[in-house]
């Protein structure tokens, strides 16, 4: 009987390993690269038009996250703040400062090359388009500043701490108990838990006297009960 396959054919097994081979060290690649800290941007530190300080105006002056970022408990995603906002404190305070000269050519008209065009802050922590995050939800439910973006109060360079994968949304969403803070405590970045028991023994009294039982305690009193199905942030 003659042969119905061709003689090329005799090489197509090989060739389909060889491909599949490929194929597979090609993804083991890409998701080692995708993985690393590299890629999820953790240390990334832009410069700023303006050499803000928050290491300066949080650490030392006490000021609240959200004057400059007003918006962060009232709607889904966090502002930076207005020209204004930088001009009410610093066309008193400072003025000479040369640091200042793109805040003067957006507010002073009588600073040479004013423009009043608003300043350019470059951003630094910036979800995936596909990606639905809601700022407000997070903080009045007690999870703070400083467990997604870090010690910022300390930074004078702000960067991105946190890798903000899906692996580590997951992780908080999984035991949300873990970050969870008394809602007077969301903005404070000195917040500690044992301390804040010792200062309430009105707690202690009601049994709760670990850190634990305090983060179980505002999940029930929250009602924090986050979801882990993609829908969640995959609108």
């Amino acid at each position: 009987m003659a042969n119905i396959f061709p003689r090329w054919s005799n090489l197509l097994p090989l060739k389909i390993a060889v491909c599949a081979g490929a194929a597979a060290s090609g993804v083991a690649l890409a998701i080692a690269y995708y993985a690393t800290p590299k890629t999820l941007t953790v240390g990334y530190q832009p410069s700023q038009p303006i050499p803000f300080s928050h290491k300066l105006h949080v650490d030392q002056l006490g000021m609240d996250c959200r004057y400059c970022h007003s918006f962060v408990d009232v709607a889904g995603h966090s502002n930076v703040p207005a020209s204004n906002t930088c001009w009410n404190c610093h066309q008193h305070v400072q003025r000479e400062s040369p640091k200042l000269a793109p805040l003067h050519r957006s507010m002073d008209v009588n600073f040479p090359g004013y423009d009043g065009k608003p300043i350019e802050w470059v951003r630094v922590h910036k979800s995936p388009d596909y990606v639905y995050f809601n700022h407000s939800a997070h903080v009045n439910r007690g999870i703070s500043c400083q467990t997604c973006h870090g010690d910022v109060n300390t930074m004078e360079v702000v960067y991105q701490a946190k890798s903000h994968s899906m692996g580590w949304c997951l992780d908080c969403h999984r035991a949300p108990e873990e970050s969870l803070r008394p809602l007077e405590e969301v903005y404070n970045f000195s917040y500690d838990a044992e301390i804040y028991l010792a200062n309430n023994p009105h707690l202690g009294e009601a049994g709760i006297k670990t850190t634990e039982q305090l983060g179980l305690k505002l999940k029930e009193e929250f009602m924090v009960k986050p979801k882990e199905s993609c829908a969640t942030c995959h609108h």
